[in-house]
């Protein structure tokens, strides 16, 4: 079976080169990949109302990339970020909706000289041997390719062996494949038995014990490939603290749960850890946000968390390095701005509502990119879809 289907992908957003040298935040360059840029497959969107938002009617024909929800590089060691594998969620945000949406992550190369994004093709997440055990969609089929009714993958990282571990929050599960797609084993609930509403392990009259859409949408993995940290991305129903999020470590090796957990607090009830990277030992930088878009917008922040400092409850303090709302743009990347744009200029913005992709590169370089939740999103111009932007920035004293 073939698994990489090349596509390319034409945008025309300003950008070029750029090295910054200073103690702010700073736009080194800025790429986009259209909301209508639909990719091969069937038809898609066919359970969605067919009201018109932001100018677009579903149903859609081929496979459109709902921005994306995590991005690791396309090969292990590589700081560039020139090839990344960048993945979207579920797709059209709920089960009942998604069932014609197939789960993949896309082989992306953006190119900030002249702000268009290369789509070199694709892995096809797939359940060809059976690991899966409830009723999927495509369950009749031979590829048993997986669709947004079955997982809602959110995170994703690689191991020491090359393999691909996602995040979901349906369960919330952790997902095993190949660097091919393939799922190598049963998903992997919560040792606790922390389940959401749209959990395929909820018992008839259980009660959730996270809500629903709050599983793991950030997930870091060690420098060592070993050891993964997923994070819930919101409160458990039973806790009083609804600041607080948990962090689990999961050993590769092992393959289960070590029992250990941290937790961090996000600054207010109802925003959310919405990314997670390891930078070094265990020092993870993670992504907050609110639920809000454009001149709404007020929290895109990324933090530092030292899981090494936690106190004798597994609290850990973070500190902020980063607000994606105030990034100085003095080579003037985002510009000229179009008709109507918001959050561009010398003070330039990332004010989209579903901020959920940070991933470090080399030196204080991080790549940020959106989830459109397409065709929902229009936090950059109001009544326009949201294009999914590809950025990269520098954090002064990152590492």
């Amino acid at each position: 079976m073939s698994l990489a289907v090349p596509v390319t992908a034409a945008l025309a957003l300003t950008a070029v080169p750029a090295t910054a040298h200073s103690d702010a935040v700073t736009l080194l360059g800025r790429a986009a990949i259209s909301a209508t840029d639909y990719q091969p497959g069937p038809d898609s969107g066919t359970a969605l109302d067919k009201t018109t938002v932001n100018g677009i009617t579903p149903p859609f024909t081929g496979q459109p990339i709902p921005g994306f929800s995590a991005a690791i590089t396309a090969s292990a060691g590589d700081e560039s970020g020139r090839r990344l594998l960048a993945m979207p969620d579920n797709g059209f945000g709920a089960k009942n909706n998604s069932a014609d949406f197939l789960l993949r992550a896309y082989y992306v190369e953006p190119d900030y000289r002249h702000g268009d994004v290369k789509i070199d093709g694709f892995v096809s997440f797939r359940d060809p041997d059976h690991k899966v055990p409830f009723d999927i969609v495509n369950k009749n089929t031979k590829d048993r390719l997986l669709t947004g009714a079955d997982f809602d993958i959110e995170s994703l990282q690689r191991d020491a062996h090359g393999n691909l571990w996602i995040g979901d929050e349906f369960g919330p599960y952790l997902i095993e494949v190949d660097r091919t797609g393939k799922v190598l084993q049963a998903p992997i609930p919560l040792a606790d038995g922390t389940r959401s509403p749209q959990s395929p392990d909820l018992k008839a009259g259980e009660t959730p014990s996270l809500a629903a859409s709050n599983g793991f949408e950030a997930m870091a993995v060690s420098t060592d490939g070993k050891t993964l940290y997923p994070i819930l991305e919101g409160p458990k129903v039973a806790d009083t603290d609804k600041t607080r999020r948990v962090v689990y470590e999961f050993s590769i090796r092992e393959n289960k749960y070590t029992g250990r957990t941290w937790s961090i607090d996000v600054g207010a009830v109802g925003q959310l850890v919405a990314d997670a990277q390891v930078l070094d030992g265990h020092r993870i930088a993670w992504l907050e946000r609110d639920n809000f878009e454009g001149a709404e917008a007020k929290v895109k922040r990324i933090h530092i968390a030292d899981l090494d400092k936690a106190d004798k409850s597994g609290a850990v303090k973070s500190t902020t390095i980063a607000d994606l709302l105030t990034i100085a743009d003095p080579r003037g990347i985002s510009s000229p701005a179009r008709e109507g744009e918001f959050g561009v200029g010398p003070t330039f913005a990332f004010p989209f509502q579903s901020v959920e992709t940070i991933l470090p590169l080399h030196g204080d370089t991080v790549f940020v990119t959106n989830d459109n939740n397409f065709p929902s999103n229009d936090g950059r111009i109001t009544g326009k879809a949201d294009d999914i932007e590809l950025i990269e920035i520098s954090i002064p004293g990152l590492r």
